[in-house]
């Protein structure tokens, strides 16, 4: 599938949300298609959590529109989480739980069924080690947590994946490891969000790169461009830029 044949499963059009007097996001545009990663970055207060929010359905726009995969959270919630799956920096499991009961529970809820030898198979996909599969997730590293979380996206088959500083706190070797994770996703087809501080990541996994400062998006590059740019000097020019002004 060439570039231009694949769709958009998260759009985001003239988002905007206050809060009060505080302008949160302020009028922003971007999409993910199919199989792309796209590197959602910005300073603390950016304005990133709120447009994750819109597009989770925990916020109501307060003007323009989100959909995933053409669906609209403020009219069926229920139908995009469905098609979406979110991973936050602190993966929200039951500790007491095993990571196969984890992930067989978050997958009875969103109406997936799944044999046990099926559950564990997609455990094995994202590379949980065998010993851990039965542990209680209370024992896990951070790096585990979110194989389990990667695991539950592919048992519900999400068009989307949402990512919110997903290597925070993790060792080159698990980061690295996490990367070759969401690559395969989006080689299967998945879109990816990532919002993140990991220029480093950003450079190396996304297809396209968007910058936000102060609720705005202040830039954004793709492809070879992102991958022939000093994105850490370029960052920090279009933060600077918009916090002196």
């Amino acid at each position: 599938m060439s570039n231009d044949d694949r769709v958009n499963v998260i759009s985001v059009n003239h988002l905007s949300k206050r809060f009060a007097e505080y302008q949160a996001v302020d009028n922003i545009s971007f999409t993910v298609k199919q199989g792309e990663i796209l590197a959602l970055l910005g300073p603390n207060g950016a304005g990133k959590t709120t447009t994750i929010n819109c597009l989770l359905g925990f916020l109501k726009p307060e003007s323009g529109r989100v959909t995933i995969a053409g669906i609209d959270p403020v009219v069926d919630v229920v139908a995009v989480r469905k098609q979406l799956a979110y991973i936050p920096e602190q993966v929200a499991l039951y500790p007491k739980l095993s990571g196969q009961e984890n992930l067989v529970y978050m997958s009875e809820v969103a109406g997936v069924e799944k044999s046990t030898a099926q559950f564990r198979l997609l455990l094995n996909e994202v590379n949980l080690p065998d010993y851990a599969i039965d542990k209680p997730v209370g024992s896990y590293s951070k790096g585990m947590r979110q194989k389990v979380g990667i695991a539950i996206a592919l048992a519900k088959n999400a068009k989307a994946l949402v990512l919110d500083e997903p290597t925070s706190g993790l060792d080159p070797s698990a980061s690295h490891e996490f990367s070759e994770l969401i690559q395969t996703l989006a080689k299967e087809g998945v879109a990816i969000l990532m919002a993140t501080h990991d220029l480093y990541r950003a450079q190396e996994d996304a297809h396209s790169v968007a910058i936000m400062n102060k609720g705005q998006l202040v830039h954004s590059l793709g492809g070879d461009a992102i991958k022939d740019a000093e994105l850490e000097s370029l960052y920090l020019q279009h933060v600077r830029a918009v916090s002196t002004c």
